[in-house]
C-alpha cells in the first residue's frame, strides 16, 4: 500500500461526508476506491468512491474519475480528462487532454480519442474508432 500523507473529508451532493487520502504523487483517492499500486495519478487528479484504476494506468494532472468508473490496465488519460459515473475506459485506451467521457459510456480496448473529444452518456465507442472533438 502507498504511504499516505493525509486524509481529507468532503461533502458530496447528497450531504454525505466522503473521506479521501492524498497520495505521494499528488492524486486524491476516496477510501473505498481501488487504485492499483502500479497506477500513476497526476497532481490534483481525483478518484471518487467505488471507482477502479487498474494496473499501470496513467492519469494526467487534474483528471476526475467519478464513482463506479473503471480505468483499464495500461490506459492513458491526458490532462484534464473527466470519466463519468459508471463509465469504462478499456485496456490500453488513450484519451487525449480534456476528453470528457459521459456517464455509463464505454470506450473499448486500444481506442484513441483525440484531445477535447466528448463521448456522450451511454455511448459505446468501439475498438475500430478513432474519435475527434465533436
Amino acid at each position: 500500500m502507498r504511504r499516505l500523507k493525509r486524509y481529507e473529508e468532503f461533502e458530496d451532493e447528497s450531504g454525505r461526508r466522503v473521506r479521501y487520502r492524498r497520495l505521494d504523487d499528488g492524486g486524491v483517492v476516496a477510501l473505498d476506491a481501488d487504485v492499483a499500486e502500479s497506477a500513476r495519478l497526476g497532481e490534483d487528479t481525483w478518484v471518487d468512491p467505488g471507482a477502479r484504476v487498474l494496473a499501470r494506468a496513467r492519469l494526467g494532472t487534474a483528471c476526475w474519475v467519478e464513482p463506479g468508473a473503471v480505468i483499464g490496465e495500461d490506459a492513458h488519460l491526458g490532462a484534464g480528462v473527466h470519466v463519468g459515473r459508471d463509465a469504462v475506459v478499456g485496456r490500453r485506451a488513450w484519451l487525449g487532454d480534456r476528453t470528457d467521457v459521459g456517464a455509463r459510456a464505454r470506450v473499448d480496448h486500444d481506442v484513441t480519442l483525440d484531445p477535447d473529444t466528448r463521448v456522450p452518456d451511454d455511448v459505446h465507442v468501439g475498438a475500430s474508432a478513432r474519435r475527434s472533438a465533436a
